[in-house]
């Protein structure tokens, strides 16, 4: 009796550490980063637009007195990590139902049944990754001796992929802290 409460705890276990999954999988990792580019504003600016209209991004508004640029997309949620999330949760469920079976040999077989519950974790999942974003794109100078600083507001992921492909071409440049920090 004393293994089976323990294999509950540690099942239970598994159970909350699922559920933080869920939650960190579909968190909001929107994040601010200052980028400077040795080129102009006029250079600068027409090319990162036209990068995040071919990545499906949607121009929304641009507000010339705080020299901004907004645009916004869906951001969908991976199929293969919400099947994958049903599978844990079905198994977990499942190994769930188990325990109990060994803690109250009474219910029979009925608790096994729990493992019908785990394509709720995938279709949670897919229903909190999938939202709008925004893309917001915030000149702070220009000048021709320095070059230009933006401020960019994004999904984090996205500012790696503009650093990653955008930074060589036209000269940008942060702290890096994107590409070294922990997700």
């Amino acid at each position: 009796m004393a293994t089976s409460g323990s294999t509950l705890l540690l099942t239970l276990l598994l159970a909350i550490g699922l559920v933080f999954f869920l939650r960190a999988a579909s968190k909001d990792r929107t994040t601010t980063v200052e980028v400077r580019s040795s080129r102009p504003a006029l250079e600068v600016l027409p090319a990162l637009s036209t990068w995040l209209e071919q990545r499906g991004w949607q121009a929304q508004t641009s507000d010339p007195e705080r020299r901004s640029l907004l645009f916004r997309g869906q951001v969908s949620s991976s199929p293969l990590l919400a099947v994958l999330l049903s599978l844990l949760g079905g198994l977990g469920a499942g190994c769930l139902g188990l325990v109990w079976r060994q803690l109250l040999p009474a219910l029979g077989w009925w608790p096994l049944l729990l493992a019908l519950l785990g394509p709720l974790a995938g279709l949670l999942y897919r229903r909190r990754a999938s939202r709008d974003e925004t893309v917001e794109l915030r000149l702070i100078s220009h000048d021709q001796s320095t070059g230009s600083a933006l401020k960019l507001r994004a999904h984090r992921d996205e500012l790696i992929a503009l650093e990653q492909e955008l930074g060589s071409t036209l000269g940008l440049y942060s702290d890096a802290n994107l590409l070294k920090s922990p997700l």
